[in-house]
């Protein structure tokens, strides 16, 4: 009798250890997919923020319509840094590209003076551009508004498919993930089955009987949210601090936004759904009769 409960015992043990190492397997994946969604919608938001509108203006403006303009500029929305490049200051680096003077043979530079805007990420598109760009050109003062059209057509037409795919594979992991975590939380539901129908047998309410159930599957989850997150938080860590030592770009794609959305959603998740499959899994054996007992 006594080793009868030993193997019992000894088998409950190897269901729970078993069970938290798949679900720490899928919460990883689960992280993995979520890592890659934040990071990729940071770099698409690097990029365009590094889109650059160019507000060419004439040699002959006047100081108040030059004021004017860059008050305008600098309290625009789409704009999220305003660099103002003089003509005797666009001369010097062109002239510093070509390595060369330009004014040797064309008598007087061809530079106008400019204004340099960087653009926030939700206008950097061509269709906040094209509304706003009516308005630059009619600013006195201004011969030319240029910006990289082919670029902002390219990620316009790039990114949201991006985007797309990968929130299709986050969805469908995200219920690959519930499908194996609800199999593993039911084969060790399972496992005790006559012990819920013995205790259905003296009366029990289905209350008391689910709350080991439910309080295993919370322990279980704790620790697969601890491992996980422990392992994509380590990685992460060497990621940014070690392999991306003095990578400032790295940095600003790995930012605390993307550390909260990992680690929360893979705790969320673990702790969530392991509860809630082994509520679902008792409720099925609670509502089983005798005969469902042997069969299942």
């Amino acid at each position: 009798m006594s080793g009868k409960h030993s193997k019992r015992k000894n088998t409950g043990k190897f269901s729970v250890v078993t069970t938290c190492i798949s679900t720490t397997l899928v919460l990883m994946l689960l992280g993995i997919v979520v890592l890659f969604v934040t990071v990729g919608n940071n770099f698409s938001r690097q990029i365009r923020e590094g889109l650059t509108v160019e507000v060419m203006v004439s040699d002959t403006i006047h100081r108040s319509d030059l004021l004017s303009l860059q008050t305008f500029l600098r309290q625009a929305p789409f704009s999220r840094r305003v660099d103002y490049i003089s003509k005797e200051r666009g001369t010097r680096e062109m002239n510093e590209a070509l390595q060369g003077n330009m004014g040797e043979f064309i008598g007087s530079s061809p530079i106008p003076a400019e204004f340099e805007v960087y653009l926030n990420s939700a206008y950097a598109n061509l269709d906040s551009l094209s509304h706003f760009e009516p308005v630059l050109r009619s600013r006195p003062g201004v011969i030319e508004v240029s910006y990289p059209r082919d670029v902002m057509e390219s990620l316009d037409r790039t990114i949201p498919m991006v985007g797309l795919a990968l929130l299709i594979v986050a969805a469908l992991l995200a219920l690959v993930s519930f499908a194996l975590i609800n199999n593993s939380v039911r084969m060790s539901v399972y496992a005790r089955r006559f012990s819920i129908h013995t205790m259905k047998l003296v009366g029990a309410e289905w209350s008391f009987i689910r709350r080991p159930f439910l309080r295993r599957a919370f322990f279980i989850g704790l620790v697969a949210v601890l491992i996980a997150d422990g392992l994509l938080g380590g990685s992460l860590y060497y990621l940014q601090f070690m392999a991306g030592e003095g990578e400032v770009y790295l940095n600003d794609l790995i930012t605390p936004e993307v550390w909260a959305a990992t680690l929360g959603i893979v705790a969320v998740c673990g702790l969530v759904l392991t509860v809630w499959c082994a509520y679902l899994s008792v409720n099925r054996h609670l509502r089983s009769d005798e005969s469902d007992v042997y069969l299942k």
